[in-house]
């Protein structure tokens, strides 16, 4: 008896299987989802402005189902620009002809189509173009994108308010106003971003004919912020959760120390002690104290946090879902969260967009890693601009209970508001130390 070797079994192999059409392929994907094929058949840009800092680019997905779309948000207000070029020269044709419903197949052939991926322009466009994936398959499946991520894991979204004042009296009595609106989470901070520890214009020993700002000092920051904390616990108790930002504001060993002195003020989370170029420095922290860290407002790339989540060396990702490539990536590394005690408190503030924060929030909602979510107190154009945007009642977040994303654009309305001249470029304004050293933003 001849034994057959694999190349003349494969040979075998190949010629008694039988040949699928195409057409009986179209039919098996149709009897095993209900739903014929879908194609995307175009892609549109749509950028606007709602005042103030707002400059908002966001992408529509249309297929050929009629009236069928999905809507993403490429939100980048110092690059946006940038943004509208790439989707509308290189995503967009790209996009046309494929089908919508390969999300993860899509989204890892839109990272590589770049050959040099995960930059910060390439994920806000990745962003857009799985938020509008996901919403095409939310409201073809006439459900909450919350829901096919796996149903609710919590009864809704609870979200942190942001407060400030100039003196520690002032932010008592803005804590104090967050507490009674509802919120149990509150950030403070001491006169924004890195206040208590500036030195104020023209004051301090300055280099002759050098910088005459406000001049940032690391120590005396160190020195500031902790008795800030001790006052608001002193007089509110340890019932409010406390957040502070630092803001990349501290290096080194200063980071560590304000740690170290904010430890016993029982935070809820310290933000961003440490800028991203000295990560590393989170072990130090992580040896000397408990004080929670919440890190990657800036990240981009969406692999960034994993060396501090699989370490335990932080305890909660800010990750912005918009430059981080969107939902599909997200939604892993917040499994990883889950896997390694990590909770999410995706950021949301600022410049942010309706679409963008309900993006976060079904990741949220589905999660049992979820920790936190930053609030968006929006205008009221933004409310008429985005019929069916999440709501805020007493310290929670609640989405429409629309398919898919479960928002709109009033496009009308988008396009009375477009997007003015960029100031200075669109740049970010960063700080100086008293000898003119650039500082952290």
């Amino acid at each position: 008896m001849t034994i057959m070797n694999r190349r003349d079994l494969l040979k075998t192999a190949a010629i008694s299987l039988p040949l699928i059409p195409v057409a009986a392929a179209e039919e098996i994907q149709k009897s095993s989802n209900g739903l014929p094929p879908l194609t995307i058949q175009d892609a549109k840009v749509i950028a606007t402005s709602a005042g103030g800092h707002y400059r908002w680019v966001f992408l529509k997905i249309v297929t050929s189902e009629a009236g069928l779309y999905g809507i993403g948000s490429a939100a980048d207000v110092f690059q946006d620009m940038a943004v509208i070029a790439d989707l509308e020269d290189h995503l967009k044709p790209w996009l046309i002809g494929k089908d919508p419903d390969r999300i993860e197949d899509l989204w890892q052939s839109a990272q590589f189509r770049t050959y040099w991926r995960n930059g910060p322009i390439n994920n806000n466009v990745l962003s857009a173009m799985d938020m509008a994936l996901w919403d095409i398959k939310g409201k073809r499946a006439n459900m909450p994108i919350y829901q096919m991520l796996g149903g609710k894991a919590h009864d809704a979204v609870a979200v942190y308010d942001h407060q400030q004042g100039t003196t520690k009296e002032e932010c008592l009595d803005a804590l104090q106003k967050s507490l009674a609106n509802g919120f149990t989470h509150v950030r403070i901070q001491l006169g924004g971003y890195g206040g208590g520890g500036f030195t104020p214009q023209g004051e301090g020993n300055r280099a002759e004919g050098g910088y005459q700002g406000p001049a940032f000092d690391e120590e005396q920051y160190v020195d500031t912020i902790p008795p800030l904390f001790e006052y608001l616990r002193a007089k509110a108790g340890f019932g409010p959760k406390l957040l502070h930002d630092v803001h990349s504001h501290m290096t080194g060993m200063n980071a560590v120390e304000l740690a170290r002195r904010l430890e016993p003020c029982q935070m809820y989370f310290v933000e961003d002690i440490l800028p991203p170029e000295q990560l590393s420095y989170y072990r130090n922290i992580r040896e000397i104290c408990t004080t929670p860290q919440a890190v990657g407002e800036i990240f981009t790339h969406p692999l960034e946090v994993v060396p501090l989540v699989k370490d335990r060396l932080i305890d909660f990702i800010r990750n912005r879902i918009a430059a981080t490539g969107g939902i599909t990536p997200v939604r892993k590394l917040t499994a990883l969260c889950e896997i390694c005690g990590v909770k999410t408190a995706f950021q949301e503030g600022a410049d942010n967009d309706p679409v963008n924060q309900l993006a976060a929030y079904h990741i949220d909602l589905s999660s049992s890693a979820f920790g936190i979510q930053e609030e968006n107190h929006f205008p009221p154009i933004v409310h008429d601009m985005f019929p069916g945007m999440a709501e805020i009642r007493k310290g929670y977040l609640y989405d429409s209970g629309k398919p898919g994303l479960g928002v709109e654009i009033d496009e009308d309305l988008a396009r009375k508001n477009p997007l003015g001249p960029m100031r200075n470029g669109g740049a970010y304004g960063t700080g100086r130390t008293i000898d003119g050293t650039v500082w952290y933003p």
